[in-house]
């Protein structure tokens, strides 16, 4: 049985909760990435995740101005998470549960990875 450790991305880009939404399109766009983790000095209770899909929908369908809104307006919270030795059944009920297409892998101590359905998909 694959696990989340299998098939994750392993690095997570972030960006921080007071970048302003366009710098965070640049960075999404210039790493080739559809999401970030946008971590706070508070611990891990208070980051966020951010992906264009909350971009398309929380800024741009409300005819918001990317350069005046700030990453902490839109990100979603509070992060879902699972250990790398998460089975991929088990990533794809929280995902459906939450109504979410993520979920970041934490080791304990660090974000070390993404498990998206894209990735869970991939490896049936």
């Amino acid at each position: 049985m694959k696990t989340a450790a299998d098939v994750m991305t392993k690095h997570v880009e972030d960006i921080d909760r007071d970048a302003l939404v366009s710098e965070a399109i640049a960075k999404m766009k210039d790493l080739t990435v559809s999401s970030l983790l946008i971590k706070t000095s508070g611990g891990m209770a208070t980051w966020g995740f951010m992906t264009e899909t909350d971009i398309i929908e929380k800024v741009l369908a409300k005819s918001l101005d990317p350069a005046e809104v700030r990453v902490s307006e839109i990100m979603s919270r509070p992060v879902i998470t699972v250990s790398p030795g998460h089975s991929l059944q088990e990533c794809a009920a929280m995902m459906a549960r939450a109504g979410i297409r993520r979920v970041l892998v934490y080791d304990g101590h660090n974000m070390v990875g993404i498990v998206s359905t894209s990735d869970i998909f991939g490896a049936l």
